[in-house]
């Protein structure tokens, strides 16, 4: 079962002044056209927007991230209800390994990254 999708909760006049950039506040102005639901001024945040319990703290795709640091850890993934993240720390090396030995486990993979090709130019390898 996958999430549903959210609208984007944006600050009230976020595209009028780059100053108040677009991270949620609530609106409490009297004359607030987004407090006041008026149709078309954006979405408030509400309760009723809320994923069920079972599936909270979920990839948008439905399934759980796990992130990976080593190669020892890919045995312990399953891949029906996993998908791995691999950490920011990991070398290109290491990386390549990864990405590899995923591939044979059939491990669907979040971050991919840069990969080189055989004409030795860098290419974007999309999951």
């Amino acid at each position: 079962m996958e999430k549903r999708r959210l609208p984007k909760f944006r600050r009230q006049e976020w595209f009028r002044f780059k100053r108040l950039g677009e991270k949620w506040r609530k609106p409490r102005g009297r004359d607030s056209k987004l407090r006041l639901r008026i149709k078309g001024k954006g979405s408030l945040v509400t309760i009723g927007y809320r994923n069920p319990k079972s599936l909270r703290g979920l990839h948008p795709s439905g399934v759980a991230e796990v992130l990976v640091k080593s190669l020892s850890d890919l045995d312990k993934i399953d891949a029906t209800k996993q998908a791995i993240r691999i950490a920011a720390s990991v070398g290109g090396r290491k990386r390549e390994q990864i990405l590899k030995r995923a591939e044979e486990l059939k491990i669907r993979v979040l971050n991919p990254g840069v990969s080189k090709n055989e004409a030795g130019r860098e290419e974007k390898t999309g999951s």
